[in-house]
């Protein structure tokens, strides 16, 4: 693979685990030796809240502010100034504002290339750029689509839906006719999974015939457990908050099994 990938979580529907696939995704990537950053591109700040950053509102350069600098043509200001630094992640943090950028892009000529441009100059600085998005098909996830070499869609089987999965589909294929050529589906990973229940056997089958040979079902599952939202709750990674509990070590498989699709 080439120095850096950039990865989109998206999922038009809400409550699927983006946020909390790419807080983790990120952190067992670390483990594993590589560089990443962390893009929250959700104006509701989930990604930069399970960071640590208690108070996005009073963030000093959150992504909105940057891509505003973008659009208009001027000089970025130092990326120290804008990527915060974890213990083994960086990210670049965002706040409610966001929304007001996606209202912008609508009048900008090209925005739909806008994140893109601020992203690009960053790939010889990690291994992995991971996006989370937000759950809605707007401009916002079509920039995250835009700048990606990759999408991995999470989805619950409590949740799952073939209609909606389709429209993130077509959403994805339009984005790569039109906009990102390079852009291709790595996968979905079946997140807060129940593997005892039947909904859980019947949505499997499901999502196995309506995927075929198109798209990859990871074999790791994240299993439904209270630890994962307790971690969130402390700002933290699963991997941190209580390495040896089985999302933590799902968390880690999956992150060898990513690396091992790119290598």
């Amino acid at each position: 693979m080439e120095k850096c990938k950039i990865i989109a979580i998206a999922n038009q529907k809400g409550g699927t685990g983006k946020t909390t696939t790419a807080s983790n995704m990120g952190a067992a990537l670390a483990n594993e030796g590589k560089s990443v950053l962390l893009v929250d591109f959700d104006p509701q700040a989930n990604l930069s809240m399970s960071f640590g950053i208690e108070r996005p509102d009073e963030l000093t350069m959150p992504i909105h502010r940057i891509l505003s600098l973008v659009m208009d043509g001027e000089v970025l200001p130092n990326k120290e100034e804008y990527i915060l630094h974890g213990k083994k992640l960086d990210i670049i943090p965002c706040n409610i504002n966001l929304s007001i950028t996606e209202i912008n892009l609508r009048d900008e000529l090209g925005g739909e290339r806008t994140l893109s441009d601020l992203l690009e100059p960053l790939r010889d600085s990690y291994d992995y750029i991971l996006i989370d998005t937000n759950p809605y098909l707007g401009l916002l996830t079509i920039n995250a689509l835009a700048a990606c070499d990759s999408v991995i869609i999470p989805v619950s089987p409590q949740l799952w839906s073939a209609t909606g999965l389709t429209d993130l589909l077509q959403t994805i294929f339009k984005v790569k006719r039109k906009i990102n050529p390079r852009i291709t589906i790595d996968g979905i990973l079946l997140t807060m999974c129940d593997e005892r229940t039947r909904l859980f056997r019947e949505a499997k089958s499901l999502l196995d015939e309506f995927c075929g040979e198109k798209i990859q079902i990871y074999q790791t599952r994240i299993p439904c457990t209270v630890k994962v939202g307790e971690a969130n709750y402390c700002s933290t990674s699963i991997l941190e908050f209580a390495a040896n509990s089985k999302a933590a070590l799902a968390y880690t498989a999956f992150a060898k099994e990513v690396l091992c699709d790119d290598n």
